[in-house]
């Protein structure tokens, strides 16, 4: 099938961020993806890159990023274009409308995007609903959040509601973008929300994997106390990492707009961040390798650095859908030529 997205790449640059992001979900939503994406039947994933992790079978290690489907709208049409596993969300339990607009920023230049979204959400009913309705097939997991007036109840009540539905949960308290979100990532407030959170699980009766995404943008005396509380508490896995609010030597005139940036000036600080928290976590806790992942090279430098698995979003936005093809077919070669037999060979090689 002819790819014609690099066609349709030039109107959707015309338009307002947000709206060509609506398009394409809506566009997902009606079966066009294919035509757009210029794949059909997708071949097998190579046996080199499958793993089991959690009790879970990933066909490969590259998933989808939280922040692309909110709502949990295209979780299957997402899988259908070679993802190994979808992130949804992030959700709140209550619709909200976030941030005012305009709140997404392409920065074509610095191949990197700004966003001070705020949580924008359906809420947990309308993502519930729509999980359940699809046939369970492929690993989709849902990231957390809480809504901006309220507290740290609502991982809770997300843990509760979700946690039979997903197959992985995330709790999100790194987004820049929720004043005091980030005061969770304290060791002396972690501990505590940890261990509720673990024990919400349990009420659920559920075992199924939570995880943790933190920020890019911390000291070294909170990278030592979020490993040492991660280990401590029993948590599943951290996602290193969210957006940052760092601004790096950008050139686009949005460089200055405030929100988390991501993207290709992500990709080193995040990395770096990894490696640590592989370090800091003694290789007890498989991570989640996000932030600057355009090739093949970028992917493999996350594992290298300690990731199992590795999620992408802003590339799709400057690279197309085929970019997931293309990861997958330079990772697989990258860990024949460094004579690695599996991705987990690989994690933290470096």
């Amino acid at each position: 099938m002819p790819n014609l997205y690099p066609l349709i790449r030039p109107a959707l640059r015309r338009l307002p961020s947000e709206t060509a992001h609506e398009l394409t979900l809506r566009a997902l939503e009606v079966g066009a993806a294919p035509m757009f994406a210029g794949v059909g039947r997708q071949a097998a994933d190579p046996p080199i890159l499958a793993q089991r992790l959690w009790g879970l079978d990933f066909a490969n290690p590259v998933g989808l990023a939280a922040g692309f489907d909110k709502d949990a709208r295209v979780p299957d049409p997402m899988r259908r274009l070679g993802f190994g596993f979808v992130e949804v969300g992030t959700v709140t339990p209550r619709p909200q409308l976030g941030n005012p607009k305009p709140r997404l920023f392409r920065l074509e230049e610095d191949r990197a995007i700004i966003n001070r979204m705020g949580f924008n959400s359906g809420g947990l009913d309308a993502v519930a609903d729509r999980l359940l309705q699809r046939k369970r097939s492929g690993i989709v997991g849902v990231n957390l959040g809480r809504n901006r007036d309220t507290g740290d109840d609502d991982y809770v009540e997300g843990i509760l509601r979700m946690a039979r539905i997903a197959d992985y949960l995330v709790v999100n308290i790194s987004s820049p973008n929720t004043p005091g979100l980030r005061d969770l990532q304290a060791g002396e407030v972690l501990g505590p929300l940890l261990s509720r959170l673990m024990a919400a699980r349990k009420e659920a009766g559920s075992g199924t994997p939570l995880l943790v995404k933190i920020a890019p943008d911390l000291t070294r005396e909170e990278r030592c106390d979020i490993a040492q509380t991660a280990l401590d508490s029993g948590i599943d896995g951290l996602i290193v990492s969210n957006t940052t609010i760092e601004r790096p030597d950008l050139v686009n005139r949005y460089a200055r707009e405030t929100g988390g940036l991501s993207g290709r000036p992500l990709f080193a600080p995040s990395t770096a961040l990894l490696a640590d928290m592989h370090r800091l976590t003694q290789r007890r806790l498989p991570l989640i390798g996000v932030g600057g992942i355009a090739s093949a090279a970028d992917a493999y430098a996350k594992i290298r650095a300690g990731a199992s698995l590795v999620q992408l979003y802003t590339a799709l936005v400057f690279e197309g859908p085929d970019i997931v093809r293309r990861i997958k077919s330079g990772l697989a070669a990258l860990l024949r030529d460094d004579g690695f037999a599996s991705i987990a060979e690989a994690v933290g090689a470096a």
